[in-house]
């Protein structure tokens, strides 16, 4: 491994500890070293608004910066936002290298900020560790192109692909450190979202449960409103951002939930039933640059059948429930033969304890990746 990929990594890790704050800004990290290969500045974007990495990095440095190097995840802006340029401050700075992870498709960027540094003289190394820092915020660079959210669909099955017994029930299939892991997407990502049927069968809380994380917006696909009031996200819906998506126009239906702080969107709708389109078109209006679909079946038929799934999480634990009657992941009428399969990419393997998550990315998602 090369000097300049180790701390390439490092700004990595700390662009992670924005994840859940800063979207729908993408996570960057950024360290400065010395011409003695000492590291005498690191930062990272902390909250959306806040300083950028860059900037946080410099404002975190005592030391002379002429001619150090300065790593940064992804191409620094050259534009006014909520914060100056931060070109500016690197070209101030009298910085002598920049080395740059993945370059920033937002069209105020897009190459601009590469070519500034380059103009006033500073050597410009791009494509460092470029997969992992693409994988890094694959929902940022689908969002800024697309205004939509980037949809993550997940689920834990057994070896049989069973997602609950013939019975329905369902808890727990995978052990803590699979459950952990989701904990930490749900701080990462924007919204979680789950069809009506999975809050009447399980009554679900939808929070993160990490130490210091961020509760997603919690979507619930319910296109007659069908919720129960007394459910725990109707409850808990003045201390968690939650909204119903719905068909229903009546203010009448809709006012018992409203009241209770929920968010209320009355969708185009076909058949009765919400558009899933409208409803990705609704939350990436509201600045949601990501969401993951975690229940249930046919919910997750009708994603995947719209073409708007982005990235597939298969939690599989070595367990067999078998049951003809047992469900599975996935609903819908399905595919008729296999070549009309819904296809991903080669999948990438995490073990947590004695379980393993396969994360499967769309081939229309042109990035490759990794493990983030």
């Amino acid at each position: 491994m090369s000097t300049d990929e180790e701390f390439m990594l490092h700004a990595l890790q700390l662009a992670k500890r924005g994840f859940g704050r800063v979207a729908p800004n993408p996570a960057v990290g950024a360290v400065i070293v010395a011409s003695n290969g000492r590291v005498i500045g690191e930062g990272w974007h902390e909250r959306f608004g806040g300083l950028h990495a860059e900037r946080n990095a410099f404002a975190h440095c005592t030391d002379d910066t002429q001619g150090a190097t300065l790593y940064v995840t992804l191409e620094p802006c050259c534009h006014w936002g909520k914060t100056p340029p931060c070109t500016d401050i690197i070209i101030e700075k009298k910085i002598g290298r920049v080395v740059v992870g993945s370059m920033d498709p937002n069209p105020l960027v897009a190459g601009k900020g590469v070519r500034i540094l380059r103009e006033a003289g500073i050597d410009v190394v791009t494509g460092v560790c470029k997969k992992a820092c693409d994988d890094l915020n694959r929902p940022f660079f689908h969002y800024i192109t697309t205004k939509r959210p980037y949809v993550i669909l997940k689920y834990a099955m057994t070896l049989d692909g069973k997602i609950a017994t013939r019975t329905g029930a369902s808890k727990w299939i995978t052990g803590e450190e699979a459950r952990f892991r989701v904990h930490q997407d749900r701080n990462r990502y924007g919204a979680v979202c789950v069809g009506v049927g999975t809050v009447l069968a399980d009554d679900p809380r939808l929070t993160c449960r990490v130490e210091g994380g961020a509760n997603p917006l919690r979507v619930v696909v319910d296109s007659h409103l069908a919720t129960p009031v007394d459910a725990v996200l109707v409850r808990t819906a003045s201390e968690v951002p939650t909204l119903i998506a719905t068909c229903e126009e009546g203010a009448e239906a809709r006012a018992p939930y409203v009241a209770a702080g929920v968010e209320v969107a009355c969708l185009p709708g076909a058949d009765g039933r919400v558009d899933v389109n409208a409803l990705l078109d609704y939350l990436g209006a509201k600045g949601i640059d990501s969401m993951i679909v975690e229940g249930g079946a046919t919910l997750a038929a009708t994603f995947l059948e719209e073409g708007l799934v982005d990235e597939v999480n298969a939690y599989i634990a070595p367990k067999i429930f078998g049951g003809a009657d047992a469900k599975g992941p996935v609903a819908g009428a399905g595919v008729e033969n296999p070549a009309a399969a819904y296809r991903f990419g080669a999948p990438f393997i995490v073990q947590l304890g004695n379980d393993v998550m396969l994360r499967a990315y769309a081939e229309h998602d042109a990035l490759e990746g990794g493990e983030a």
